[in-house]
């Protein structure tokens, strides 16, 4: 009866304990800098790795914006992370990045508000497929020209604050991607069209930072792409629903919580000495080669051009 019951559950959770334990290995403690006196801006931060990175700044000290589409989630976050990093600093601001109206919004009201910034992390994202109110793809868009236009809007700042950083969340999702110059922007067609554009917009966030670096020589602005490892947050509610129950699973073993795939974003964002690889693709082992497409430096060039064309630079 009942005791078989209890102790197949015993097992199965002693089971899940040693595989997610056994397969996925302790998390290395990080030591983090004093942030005082330090203004990041985290996108997407009301949950997921952003709150997870933007609480971890708060605790280091820094003043953090919570860049976020939703004003409910966004404050509650923001109250969330005040009190649990005793930090007073942290802040909500609005911020669409399906709408470059709104970016250039944000940009200016925290050009206005905040004299310092020192610390950029574009990390918002979304797999979902569909159009902006701009007309280009949705996952594009966010993933890539939103957070274009929000660096090159803030870069002066960045510049005047220096030495300073942007961290750029991408995945090795990148290796997927294709990047066509002549139809940038526009969805991608196909039976598999909403996972090729989000592996595309990857791709445009590898080739960003390593173009960013090489535009910002001698500035002491560097600029970083990161992998945070497979993480289980809520991007997977895009996913079909054939997939999920193959999904959810693979996802409790495997895959990280948002507070272990924050540690290399905020490694790249903190940590002494990484100037010289600026430009570099990082994933929790460190610096890694990207795929051969997020190494193409013609190809970052054309990106660059086309985006600063896309939102009208």
């Amino acid at each position: 009866g009942m005791e078989w019951v209890l102790l197949v559950v015993g097992v199965l959770l002693a089971l899940y304990t040693l595989l997610r334990h056994g397969l996925r290995g302790a998390p290395r403690p990080r030591c983090r800098p004093e942030l005082r006196g330090r203004t990041a801006i985290v996108t997407g931060g009301s949950s997921g790795i952003g709150a997870a990175a933007a609480l971890e700044l708060a605790r280091c000290g820094a003043r953090v914006i919570l860049a976020t589409r939703s004003a409910r989630r966004g404050e509650a976050a923001a109250s969330r992370i005040r009190r649990e990093s005793g930090n007073n600093e942290v802040q909500f601001m609005h911020l669409d990045l399906a709408s470059l109206r709104s970016v250039r919004a944000f940009a200016s009201a925290f050009l206005r508000q905040e004299p310092k910034l020192h610390i950029l992390i574009n990390n918002a994202g979304v797999s979902a497929g569909g159009t902006t109110e701009d007309g280009f793809s949705l996952p594009f868009q966010v993933n890539h020209l939103g957070h274009f236009l929000l660096t090159q809007l803030l870069l002066e700042r960045l510049r005047s604050c220096a030495p300073s950083r942007v961290v750029i969340v991408a995945s090795s999702a990148h290796c997927a991607g294709r990047l066509r110059p002549e139809s940038l922007g526009r969805p991608p067609s196909g039976l598999f069209s909403t996972f090729q554009d989000y592996c595309d917009s990857k791709l445009a966030n590898v080739l960003h930072a390593r173009e960013l670096a090489t535009r910002e020589q001698g500035t002491r602005v560097t600029c970083y792409a990161v992998h945070p490892g497979f993480v289980n947050t809520s991007l997977f509610r895009h996913a079909p629903l054939w997939l999920k129950p193959l999904l959810l699973p693979l996802a409790w073993l495997l895959f990280l919580d948002a507070s272990e795939a924050a540690q290399v974003v905020l490694d790249c964002a903190t940590q002494d000495g990484l100037e010289p690889l600026s430009g570099r693709y990082f994933t929790d082992c460190g610096p890694r080669l990207p795929w051969p497409a997020g190494r193409d430096d013609r190809l970052a060039r054309v990106l660059w051009e086309g985006s600063e064309r896309l939102v009208g630079l």
